[in-house]
């Protein structure tokens, strides 16, 4: 990423779930001046940092079918085959989960992976661990969202708390058709965001990775390259 682009995103427009708390902190300030001249510092810099966290920055989507795009910012901290989350309803068959945690300095906003029709939407409460552990995807409080795409297969995206996030966002409703890279909500103040793919489908990114979401392509429904792969042992 270029220094342009780098202060483009920093500098993006704040997401609306932000903007309470960057008036609440130039609000706090003002009054505080009154008491102290050094609160109205701490106001406009709260503010600041709330205008940082709640950026939302515009991103190049891919278009072509297929493709399964990151549905948040972040690091992959984990890429396992497990049961979906009841909540889901995708059945008990193992599917690929891609988990990528968000830190404080990463866009909280979250995206859809694929185009497709909301088929459920289930709020699970919890408790607030770090979002980095992998018990955080049973655990944790959860915003569950199923979606199928236009070829029939089903995908799930599981929006985490974190240790201290506590208000999950979700702006999408049931039987809402999506386009890929279309916001769909956002995590307070660090979370994390589980994708489960499609059966059969293979992930194109490892542990570690950085994600850009609605950009970062994390599978490919349209590949051929796990049969290849058979081919060749």
């Amino acid at each position: 990423m270029s220094l342009l682009d780098t202060t483009a995103s920093v500098l993006a427009r704040p997401h609306r779930a932000g903007l309470p708390f960057i008036a609440g902190a130039l609000g706090g300030g003002l009054v505080g001046w009154f008491l102290w001249s050094g609160l109205l510092w701490l106001g406009v810099a709260g503010a600041l940092f709330c205008a940082f966290f709640f950026r939302d920055p515009d991103r190049a989507v891919p278009t072509r079918a297929g493709l399964i795009l990151a549905p948040a910012d972040g690091r992959v901290v984990s890429i396992a085959t497990v049961s979906p989350p009841a909540e889901l309803a995708l059945g008990p068959a193992p599917r690929v989960r891609i988990a990528t945690f968000l830190s404080i300095l990463d866009v909280h906003v979250n995206r859809a992976p694929a185009a497709g029709t909301v088929k459920a939407i289930a709020y699970h409460p919890g408790r607030f661990l770090n979002a980095a552990e992998d018990k955080a995807s049973e655990e944790n409080e959860r915003n569950a969202i199923t979606l199928e795409l236009a070829c029939g297969r089903t995908l799930g995206v599981v929006q985490i708390a974190g240790l201290i996030a506590r208000r999950i966002v979700c702006e999408v409703e049931e039987r809402q058709s999506l386009r890929a890279g279309q916001r769909i909500g956002l995590i307070r103040f660090g979370s994390r965001v589980d994708l489960y793919l499609p059966e059969g489908a293979v992930p194109l990114v490892a542990v570690g990775q950085r994600m850009v979401a609605g950009e970062t392509v994390m599978a490919d429904l349209a590949s051929n390259e796990p049969a290849r792969a058979a081919e060749l042992v």
